[in-house]
């Protein structure tokens, strides 16, 4: 083990005199260092304070706008932020934390430099720390799910996923066996929250749209399987909106199985709780997510969930200079009780969803420039105000401040909310621009599956033996259902 006052990489000197640790570069971490860097403008000018964001990746993922990149409305590097050209002020090391020992005030980091040196990870000192590694998918013990199955949670994920489902079609095409023809038009998502439902419904009108330009394929020949254990979908948007999207999603001829659980997906068959069996080279897993494995490598509380256990000032309990918000974080709900589900009630937590993190940040920068200066701190407190769900193009559902919107008025709702949440005007501009041009131009139904393996080509050349010789690598081959908390 290095240890390591200053993280490499940088010229040496004296350390500052306060160091402020973001571990995580995802919501939280990337909302915080941006409005840290914005109140210690002068500090940090100054080297009085040192804003150091620790992250697996250099982007941070917009991840509403993942159904939209895999059906192509919008490019990929869109649906991501840069770190470094944002928090322009921070110090950004792309890394993994591996442990935190707050007691010493140490952060174990192991980044792509440490594992080509082979020397271990680095122990980074810091003085206040906020932790945000995000949830990772929560997988279960299902037999052949590790094998076939592919998450999303991540871009890489779900232009995967695109490129997939277009090859799959492919497949279908070219074949003269029916059961292979049979398995590659069968698409099976498991689980009915938001990831689950606007990704299937945002493929199913990419994939029905490219039907046209296949001349042995028509749009009934896809089948399309959403399994939700429960009795309910999109339980964020109420009931009523719920059931409106199941009539939506079933008037489309998507088989919508509640109550229902996958058992098993091993030999490309899925196998449901319900006896169904079904032929498909396509399962993706979206039932819910835990929090990252790094909470468990800490000497900090955590609650029943494994998330750390936080007051409403957004603190986590019982420790001094540690801070936590999003995904890891139990924070108390202090508003008035609700009717929807997702609403906060009074002893219970905030929902661990991406409206309550983007504000949480804004508190919690705030408490910790106050905590710096001795000035008291504020406590979270937002109300619920509900949520939108897209079901594809001109399509949606919505339950905003007690209205609900569904249809055409619901999708432009999405569109706007998102719209104005994605960091940075120019990625707005970005989106906007593709938005419009999508609308005035058709779909792009082209399959880059060979990005996911750019030195195939040329180690056949050379006469190597490329990865997955024989066949072109199919997404049951490919990302897994693995870590994905950016």
């Amino acid at each position: 083990m290095v240890k390591a006052a200053n993280f490499r990489g940088t010229t040496p000197g004296p350390p500052p005199s306060t160091r402020i640790l973001v571990v995580g570069g995802g919501y939280v971490g990337m909302y915080t260092a941006l409005r840290l860097q914005q109140k210690l403008k002068q500090e940090v000018a100054r080297g009085e304070v040192e804003i150091l964001v620790v992250t697996p990746d250099p982007y941070m993922t917009y991840q509403p706008f993942l159904p939209e990149a895999a059906a192509g409305s919008i490019s990929p590097r869109h649906v991501v932020v840069p770190l470094r050209r944002v928090l322009d002020k921070c110090k950004i090391l792309i890394g993994e934390a591996k442990a935190v020992d707050h007691a010493k005030r140490t952060a174990t980091v192991a980044t792509l430099a440490t594992e080509e040196e082979g020397t271990g990870p680095v122990e980074i000192t810091y003085d206040e720390l906020v932790i945000a590694p995000g949830s990772i998918s929560r997988a279960l013990p299902i037999p052949g799910l590790a094998d076939h199955a592919i998450g999303f949670k991540t871009v890489e994920e779900a232009i995967g996923l695109r490129n997939h489902v277009i090859e799959q079609m492919d497949i279908a095409s070219s074949t003269r066996d029916p059961a292979i023809r049979d398995a590659a038009l069968t698409y099976v998502f498991v689980g009915g929250g938001y990831a689950g439902v606007e990704a299937l419904a945002e493929l199913e009108d990419m994939a029905r749209y490219a039907t046209r330009y296949y001349h042995n394929i028509k749009a009934e020949d896809l089948k399309w399987i959403l399994v939700e254990a429960s009795g309910r979908i999109l339980p964020e948007v109420g009931e009523e909106m719920g059931k409106y999207a199941i009539r939506e999603l079933r008037s489309r001829n998507i088989d919508v199985r509640l109550e229902t659980r996958l058992d098993s997906c091993e030999d490309r068959v899925a196998v449901l709780s319900d006896g169904t069996r079904f032929r498909t080279r396509t399962v993706v897993w979206t039932a819910g997510v835990k929090p990252a494995p790094l909470l468990a490598a800490t000497d900090l509380p955590l609650g029943e969930r494994g998330r750390l256990k936080c007051t409403a000032q957004l603190t986590v309990a019982g420790v001094e200079h540690a801070w936590a918000a999003g995904d890891a974080a139990a924070v108390p709900d202090v508003t008035a009780g609700g009717t929807s589900q997702a609403e906060g009630e009074p002893g219970k937590e905030c929902a661990p969803n991406a409206q309550h993190a983007v504000r949480q940040t804004k508190v919690l920068a705030e408490n910790i420039v106050a905590s710096l200066r001795g000035e008291p701190l504020k406590e979270y407190a937002h109300k619920y105000v509900g949520s939108v769900a897209s079901l594809g193009l001109h399509r949606g559902v919505a339950h905003i401040y007690g209205r609900k919107l569904k249809g055409y008025p619901a999708w432009l709702m999405h569109r706007v909310y998102h719209l104005s949440r994605v960091p940075t005007f120019n990625r707005k501009a970005r989106v906007l621009a593709e938005w419009t041009l999508s609308g005035l131009f058709k779909r792009e139904i082209v399959s880059l599956g060979s990005l996911e393996h750019p030195r195939a080509e040329f180690e056949l050349a050379a006469g190597g033996k490329p990865k997955g010789e024989g066949t072109r690598p199919a997404p049951d081959d490919g990302p897994r259902s693995g870590p994905g908390g950016k």
